[in-house]
């Protein structure tokens, strides 16, 4: 989806500059001590679930944004297709690691269970707070981008075994034939990155 180039280990992070800031990074510190606790250091597998997750905001952001345009019959400055854009893209990334992880039947009960909540909880923060909600995604990605970055760590040591790309990432990201996990998971931090910093930036237009 970006364009952005992330070459450095770590994300950029956005200090907290009033309330709404900090709600949503307790709230994203809150998620990911649980999926800490949930997951430990098994990344494919919560990469399963964390995309379930992420497919979620640009959707309900979309729709939302589609719906506010048409009721104030004005342009949505291109909101609309970067964020429904955004969904389709965690959504792939999702598809490429469903195919690498192979979640359980239980997995795969949580990850119903984790959309049905999180969709209804995050439709109703950007509902109320749209610049919240941004955030919170704007940190999410900062958290996503630290963890694929710890996922590719373990690949280079040999603790995760560097297995074929599967067939759906090869054609979406456009790797060679012979491409490995470490591409995909490089290829999945840079959209991680683009998305961390179109949430920051679109929370911080409408703090202006």
């Amino acid at each position: 989806m970006s364009t952005i180039h992330i070459s450095d280990d770590y994300p950029v992070h956005h200090e907290p500059e009033n309330f709404s800031d900090r709600v949503a990074l307790g709230i994203t510190k809150f998620l990911r001590f649980i999926a800490d606790r949930f997951f430990a250091k098994r990344y494919g597998h919560r990469a399963v679930v964390l995309e379930t997750v992420a497919a979620v905001p640009g959707m309900v952001g979309g729709l939302l944004q589609h719906l506010k345009a048409l009721r104030l019959i004005k342009d949505d400055n291109g909101w609309v297709h970067q964020l429904l854009e955004e969904a389709e893209n965690e959504r792939m990334h999702l598809m490429t690691f469903v195919q690498i992880a192979q979640p359980t039947t239980f997995e795969r009960v949580v990850i119903f269970m984790t959309q049905l909540i999180f969709y209804n909880l995050y439709f109703f923060i950007y509902l109320f707070s749209s610049k919240t909600a941004h955030r919170i995604v704007g940190y999410f990605e900062e958290e996503a981008y630290f963890s694929y970055s710890e996922y590719l760590h373990g690949i280079d040591d040999g603790t995760y075994e560097n297995v074929a790309a599967p067939a759906i990432a090869i054609k979406y990201w456009k790797l060679s034939p012979d491409a490995r996990l470490r591409e995909v998971v490089i290829a999945v931090r840079e959209d991680e990155a683009g998305h961390r910093d179109v949430n920051h930036t679109f929370a911080d237009e409408l703090t202006a």
